[in-house]
């Protein structure tokens, strides 16, 4: 039988340890391809490149596997991987990380890691994005590197049914405190953001983005939010179709204007 063909990219760059620990827990199980993004792109989302040509360069950075780098954003990264190095040819996993930090609840709207998989499922591939709640850049990706080994051997024998992305969050914990995976709902709550004011040496204002989350749901066991603090791995099946269907109804009078 042909061996699945894997896509694997992330948002904090081809030289990131978390691209390492993904290219390892996924290189036998089938053909694996890396296109990713050739410097950090944390925080960019679903965007793409239009003011700028795209750069494609080979790299030998894992050993035995086909490798690329990209000058565009995750979501540029996947269409790069299957317009350009794998045209023509049918995708059937694409993973995402092991991104340094949490996307869980909120993040997935502004999180590279989650729209590098989203991209890909909007193709019709399954897809998967791995995330650490750590952000240091020496985290130790073991925990998250056994667990995304055991999720993509569950997915390429099950396939994704009824949907085409999940949003996996591994806790900062060691192998004996994780108490298992957990399927949730995305957890409700917004990023409270404050901006420290400073000046550059010109004297001119400059602002830097900080801010805390602020969960709406805390004691919600079936969100992801609840379930990381209790020491669980995240699985949150996900999709790119934002319509408010049970809104629909009640939107009706605008029709009559």
């Amino acid at each position: 039988m042909n061996k699945p063909l894997i896509l694997v990219t992330n948002d904090d760059g081809i030289h990131a340890p978390g691209i390492a620990a993904l290219v390892s827990a996924v290189k036998d199980f089938g053909e694996v391809v890396v296109v990713a993004p050739d410097k950090p792109q944390s925080g960019q989302g679903h965007a793409i490149t239009l003011s700028e040509p795209l750069r494609l360069h080979s790299s030998n950075i894992f050993d035995g596997i086909e490798a690329y780098e990209c000058s565009g954003t995750p979501a540029d990264c996947v269409k790069m991987a299957k317009a350009i190095v794998l045209k023509d040819r049918t995708i059937d996993l694409c993973v995402s990380g092991i991104n340094h930090g949490a996307n869980s609840s909120i993040n997935i709207l502004y999180s590279g890691t989650m729209s590098a998989a989203m991209e890909a499922s909007i193709e019709g591939i399954d897809s998967i994005g791995f995330s650490l709640l750590d952000l240091s850049h020496d985290a130790d990706m073991t925990v998250a590197e056994k667990y995304a080994r055991i999720i993509v051997a569950q997915v390429l024998d099950k396939k994704l049914q009824a949907c085409r992305l999940l949003n996996v969050n591994i806790p900062a914990v060691s192998e004996n405190e994780i108490k298992g995976i957990k399927v949730c709902t995305q957890g409700k709550g917004i990023w409270v953001e404050e901006f420290v004011e400073a000046l550059d040496p010109g004297g001119n204002k400059y602002y830097w983005m900080t801010g805390k989350y602020k969960s709406f749901e805390p004691d919600n066991e079936s969100s992801d939010i609840w379930a990381l603090k209790n020491g669980y791995i995240t699985v949150v099946p996900s999709m790119h179709d934002l319509t408010k269907y049970e809104a629909i109804p009640q939107m009706r009078y605008l029709e009559k204007i």
